[in-house]
């Protein structure tokens, strides 16, 4: 099993945070393997609403089905399947100051003959658990109770872009 963490502070309220994380098929926007994620299901998202992610990690393409399993005011898992791994994602939030403090671990087990590419994975999960912070900071930072948050209706009703103020992430 290859488990990856990150901790790191946003501007954003726990409450504006956990709500905002719980939809998981936000991933798209920050999750830098997440090429598609949609809800399988209808009404609030609760303990049970599932997603489908399709995602491309080091030039492979995987899909998983994600599942709800625990929901509270402070923290969030996603359990995440497929024939060739099962995922447990965690974000832990916590106040900090006048935002959060965010705590993000991924488990990934790699099951039948994928096993045999467990150490390389920890190396490009390492990665993408940097990237992942990066985007994560930005997105939550646009919402409201973050730095480009309370502005963003302004600058967007003036046509502008929303530019992120630490300028474009680097994927290479």
């Amino acid at each position: 099993m290859t488990t990856i963490s990150r901790t790191f502070t946003v501007d954003p309220s726990p409450e504006v945070v956990v709500g905002y994380l719980k939809d998981f098929a936000n991933a798209e926007e920050w999750d830098p393997g997440t090429e598609e994620c949609r809800r399988l299901d209808d009404g609030p998202v609760q303990v049970g609403s599932r997603w489908h992610n399709r995602s491309k990690i080091a030039g492979v393409s995987t899909e998983l089905v994600y599942e709800l399993v625990e929901l509270s005011d402070s923290r969030l898992r996603f359990r995440g399947e497929n024939e060739t791994a099962r995922t447990i994602d965690t974000i832990d939030v916590v106040p900090s100051g006048a935002g959060s403090e965010i705590t993000y671990e991924a488990e990934i087990e790699l099951q039948g003959a994928a096993k045999l590419a467990t150490p390389v994975v920890k190396l490009v999960f390492e990665k993408i658990g940097s990237d992942t912070e990066d985007d994560m900071v930005a997105v939550l930072n646009r919402l409201p109770g973050g730095r480009l948050g309370d502005q963003a209706g302004k600058i967007v009703a003036e046509g502008d872009a929303i530019a992120d103020p630490d300028g474009p992430t680097d994927r290479s």
